[in-house]
């Protein structure tokens, strides 16, 4: 399976899992039964919130799911239409997520659970 993860920094499976799909700096792909690591720069990171294009992000790299610590719900619907399954980071780094997600411990992200916005009154809470 290939994973996605928004990191800030790319330091490897030990990577921190960023607080938001579309305004991560960097993306983290592991293929899970090697653990083999890419890396791509965010192309879409500086964006404005709700008009994310997440494939252009992901430099069209195919993966089967996304983990991570928020998203919107535009995101988050366009990933589900690909067949791309999201869910949300329950740990600090890439590895331990990764462990959670074969162990079928990650939820997978609903469209009540997105991020509302980032403006003035937002309750995004990341």
């Amino acid at each position: 399976m290939k994973v996605c993860f928004p990191v800030l920094k790319a330091e490897g499976l030990e990577s921190e899992v960023y607080g938001h799909f579309g305004s991560a700096p960097v993306f983290l792909f592991v293929e899970t039964d090697g653990n083999n690591v890419t890396i791509v720069n965010n192309k879409e990171q500086h964006h404005e919130h709700g008009v994310c294009n997440p494939m252009k992000a992901l430099d069209n790299q195919k993966v089967d799911a996304v983990v991570v610590g928020g998203i919107g719900a535009g995101a988050l619907n366009r990933l589900n239409q690909l067949g791309i399954k999201v869910f949300r980071a329950n740990a600090p780094t890439v590895n331990e997520n990764i462990e959670m997600l074969k162990g079928e411990n990650l939820s997978e992200l609903t469209m009540q659970q997105c991020c509302p916005g980032h403006g003035h009154g937002s309750d995004c809470g990341h």
